[in-house]
């Protein structure tokens, strides 16, 4: 009866856990649905601004030398250290996709001082953070919680976006890469690495042909330019944030459904092994009762 005891205590254990997950699991859904809607909402915003930034260089390469003015856009010519920025979450329970970006930047991490770089991190989400500090601890030159706990407002991007600026203007690093998850679907996320700092824009002649288009700005293509580019930056930083967002509940929800039927499962197998055992125990009485009354 010990044994039975057991059991249904088990049962009861798995199923209240099932209930968790299952809660937990429509609470994802919830969330996924506006992360959803603001990461579609955003992704125009970012392509056009990033094509008017390779539209202004066009058209200011033409006429003048503008490397001196923009080292967010030319750099500054050297490029000897480089900053990463991973972007995880603040909590766990949503499969392997912090386990996937950690790996993922520490491939980018050995790759980039294989080939001779001084390399920096900057940690944005807590799960990220926890999982590199034990090797690349003195690397984390900055880090960021909090911020997927509650919504993400566009002023965190910029509070990160003038970090980066200012980093780079005291000369920290020469390049800084994003690495983040971007959202495909509820059961697909994509680790992607994209650089930031400077603005990869390619100069081609198509390109060219197009600036010396009859377009006036107002006040000039430089002044819009200078305005654009650490805009651009904020943009690009809400953007990522986003992607990450709806990629941590997707992910909770798809690893909190196949928790669910897992926990299902589980629950079917034990009240098989729980009703096997109880009725063992009954036939054991009965056996019993019999052989008594036998003897008798």
């Amino acid at each position: 009866m010990a044994n039975l005891k057991t059991l249904k205590t088990r049962i009861k254990s798995v199923k209240s856990t099932q209930k968790m997950t299952k809660a937990m699991k429509m609470v994802a859904a919830s969330r996924l649905k506006k992360a959803k809607s603001a990461v579609e909402s955003m992704r125009p915003f970012s392509d056009k601004i990033e094509e008017m930034i390779v539209s202004l260089a066009s058209n200011v390469a033409v006429r003048s030398n503008f490397n001196e003015k923009f080292p967010l856009l030319t750099g500054r010519g050297k490029v000897s250290s480089r900053l990463i920025v991973v972007i995880s979450s603040d909590r766990g329970l949503c499969g392997g996709l912090n386990s996937s970006t950690v790996k993922f930047a520490k491939n980018r991490f050995n790759e980039l001082v294989a080939e001779g770089y001084e390399v920096k991190l900057f940690c944005v989400g807590r799960k990220a953070y926890e999982q590199l500090r034990s090797v690349y601890g003195k690397q984390i030159i900055d880090q960021n919680f909090g911020i997927f706990k509650g919504h993400i407002d566009h002023k965190i991007a910029e509070e990160i976006s003038q970090k980066l600026v200012k980093l780079f203007d005291e000369k920290a690093f020469d390049v800084c890469e994003v690495i983040y998850s971007k959202f495909k679907s509820a059961i697909l996320q994509e680790q992607v690495c994209k650089q930031l700092i400077p603005v990869p824009v390619k100069l081609d002649k198509k390109q060219q042909a197009v600036a010396e288009s009859p377009i006036s700005y107002e006040p000039g293509e430089e002044e819009v330019l200078m305005e654009l580019l650490p805009k651009n930056l904020t943009m690009q930083i809400y953007n990522e944030l986003l992607e990450n967002s709806a990629s941590e509940q997707g992910a909770r929800m798809a690893a909190m459904e196949a928790a669910t039927n897992n926990a299902g499962k589980m629950i079917k197998n034990l009240t098989l092994v729980y009703n096997r055992t109880r009725q063992a125990n009954i036939t054991k009485e009965l056996i019993d009762i019999i052989s008594g009354a036998n003897v008798a």
